[in-house]
């Protein structure tokens, strides 16, 4: 299929993100593994780094999220509401990138080449040898649905799983261990540059109280409430490209909630609308974070050209978050029916 890797990308990144409720790690976990593959397959570099980035926010959206969770604590929601909220506009926001990505390699095939033609014998062979991976990941996700252990838990358990099963296929030996040891000591610590960065930023931000400000500023308007719906939107949009998404949202959500329900919008349609605009935040020129964890992953490939990679991905979440505004029912209706 053409296109089929970055289409690929993105599912993958639904699935991961839903397990572990992190853009950031999920951006670094498939990134790691996808943007190599895309470029050895002569993938433009722009689509590789894109559908990387904005895959990687899609697991604050999918539940369980941890953004959701937040959220309904301060907004005192009903988080359980929220993660059935947060399902169909997950979905179809996955499927909208995939839309477009398809679309995109259709009008110019050059974008991403097709792979080589396989039998239908192969690719039952390759379910079948990735078996045991599967269950690994069906496992790691359930155990988090029902509980059995907490995200960081699942990550361990995932992990020593893993190397359980290189031992049992005879695959992994001491300088495959060492490197997949480097690799990991080096993501982490790319990732953790990022997020003390951005929060001694949000420190800097808190001290001059600018987002306090703006959000009271908003409140006495006295405009339409869906023009100041869209105003708090551009809000956060502006500080998802240089503030740690958990950061914001503690931050302004204390402010902007009780003016937000004094205007008759539903709280839990506007959770899932706030994690909307955090994913638009996140793949924003200049300082978007998961185009950073991005540049980390693959250094030789030029900001510009992440920028320019995410720019399709952050239109079409623009229009979805339009959607969404438009038609509420796109967030509730399964909360509706789950009663």
């Amino acid at each position: 299929i053409p296109g089929g890797l970055s289409i690929a990308t993105i599912g993958t990144c639904a699935i991961f993100g839903a397990a572990s409720a992190s853009s950031i790690a999920t951006t670094a976990t498939i990134g790691t593994v996808a943007i190599p593959e895309m470029r050895r397959y002569k993938y433009d570099p722009g689509i590789c780094v894109g559908c990387v980035a904005a895959g990687g926010t899609l697991g604050i959206i999918i539940p369980p999220s941890g953004i959701l969770m937040i959220y309904g604590i301060i907004a005192q929601q009903d988080i359980g509401k929220l993660f059935i909220a947060g399902i169909l506009p997950g979905i179809i926001l996955s499927m909208m990138f995939i839309i477009m990505i398809a679309v995109r390699v259709w009008r110019k095939p050059s974008l991403a080449p097709m792979g080589e033609k396989t039998t239908f014998k192969a690719k039952v062979r390759t379910v079948l040898d990735s078996i045991e991976m599967l269950v690994l990941v069906f496992l790691v996700i359930v155990g988090l649905l029902v509980g059995w252990f907490t995200p960081t838990e699942a990550g361990a358990v995932g992990a020593f799983g893993a190397l359980l099963l290189s031992l049992v296929r005879r695959r992994l030996n001491w300088q495959a261990f060492k490197n997949a040891s480097i690799d990991t000591v080096r993501t982490g610590g790319m990732i953790f540059v990022v997020l003390m960065g951005a929060l001694v930023f949000t420190a800097f931000l808190a001290v001059t109280t600018i987002p306090m400000q703006i959000a009271e500023w908003v409140g006495t308007l006295g405009l339409p409430p869906m023009v100041v719906m869209i105003l708090i939107l551009i809000m956060y949009l502006l500080l998802g490209t240089f503030l740690e998404e958990m950061s914001m949202i503690l931050l302004t959500l204390p402010i902007f909630l009780p003016l937000v329900d004094s205007l008759g919008f539903d709280l839990i349609w506007f959770g899932i609308i706030i994690v909307l605009v955090v994913v638009m935040g996140m793949i924003s020129p200049p300082v978007g974070i998961t185009m950073y964890v991005v540049k980390g992953i693959a250094p030789d490939i030029p900001m510009a050209t992440i920028f320019k990679g995410v720019l399709p991905f952050w239109g079409i979440t623009i229009v979805f978050t339009g959607l969404l505004l438009a038609f509420p029912q796109l967030a509730l209706w399964l909360t509706e029916i789950a009663g």
